[in-house]
């Protein structure tokens, strides 16, 4: 069994359905690519996995346990993480104390542990002058500071919702090598939600394509990259 797994997913609005029989899987060590055009339904699918909406119909398990009615704040700290594709840190701490709040509200750190454990994970990310504001960080240290509050819940899976927006060239290929970092070395499943497929190409093992909140195509980057139906839906001719 996989460390997680939907079967059937659905979430209904009204007469929309933005996720429609959605069934995937997860595994630790693993980085899986989620694209699909803009309305595809991919940040629907990553809230209902993390609890922001409770599916219509469908199922979620992890570890093999049933978490479908599960409480965002229980399936963060049974090990299930995300970032945020609008990123909103608490402006009047500095970077340090960000990432000290997972810490001490996700696993009930003393103040003197969760400040040597957000050292210790900034750190490992790159991140340094943490006594700053963060207003005073540039994008790529505002993604790895999202990245690190999220890795304060100590996660088996993290679901990263276009991480990349707003870096440059040089940035996006540091952020690509980080999220293989992170994944290896903590053995991390890793959800990438991304619209660059050079990005998707580098970092995934596999991928799923979404339109219309169904899955029309998973498997390689290089195989769903070469189907019909995704050049036509999302690609437009660029394989």
């Amino acid at each position: 069994m996989s460390t997680l797994e939907t079967r059937g997913l659905t979430r209904r609005f009204g007469g929309l359905v933005a996720v429609n029989n959605v069934s995937f899987s997860l595994d630790r060590g693993e980085i899986l690519g989620v694209i699909g055009p803009n309305g595809s339904g991919k940040t629907t699918f990553i809230n209902l996995v993390s609890g922001v909406y409770l599916p219509s119909s469908g199922s979620i398990m992890f570890k093999g346990r049933d978490i479908t009615s599960d409480a965002p704040h229980l399936r963060a700290r049974a090990g299930i993480a995300r970032t945020f594709q609008l990123i909103h840190p608490l402006q009047s701490l500095t970077v340090r104390e960000n990432v000290m709040l997972g810490f001490l509200f996700s696993r009930g750190m003393r103040l003197r542990q969760a400040r040597v454990e957000a050292d210790t994970i900034c750190g490992s990310l790159g991140l340094e002058r943490l006594d700053r504001g963060v207003a005073e960080i540039t994008m790529l240290e505002t993604k790895k500071m999202e990245i690190a509050r999220a890795l304060a819940n100590n996660p088996e899976i993290l679901f990263l919702d276009e991480v990349m927006a707003g870096l440059n060239v040089d940035e996006t290929r540091e952020m690509v090598g980080l999220v293989q970092s992170v994944s290896r070395r903590h053995n991390i499943g890793v959800g990438v939600v991304e619209h660059v497929m050079s990005v998707i190409r580098d970092l995934t093992h596999r991928v799923i394509v979404l339109e219309n909140g169904e899955i029309i195509a998973a498997g390689p980057y290089e195989e769903v990259s070469r189907n019909p139906r995704v050049i036509a839906a999302y690609l437009g001719g660029a394989a």
